[in-house]
């Protein structure tokens, strides 16, 4: 299993909601909340299921509750995705 760095995890997030909102990567802040984006609830499970086919690891329910912004879950995912490689 390859580690995923914050950086390329972020870039994932900002790239996909982006997609779903029809915007430009660019005008989706990384320090903003998810609920302030404007993403509905079948988007976001949407996004969910994409994001734990692209890392290869589901993450916690509560992921999204405890990293409410697209800087902190990437940074979330680094760690998990780290501590998945270091135990593989």
């Amino acid at each position: 299993m390859r580690h995923v760095l914050a950086d390329e995890a972020q870039t994932w997030l900002i790239e996909k909601i982006a997609h779903r909102l029809g915007v430009e990567p660019a005008e989706v802040p990384p320090e903003q909340y998810f609920d302030e984006l404007g993403l509905d609830s079948t988007e976001a499970l949407i996004l969910a299921g994409e994001m734990e086919s692209w890392l290869g690891f589901e993450l916690a329910t509560t992921a999204l509750w405890y990293h409410p912004t697209i800087k902190d879950l990437a940074a979330h995912i680094a760690e998990e995705s780290g501590r998945r490689a270091a135990a593989a």
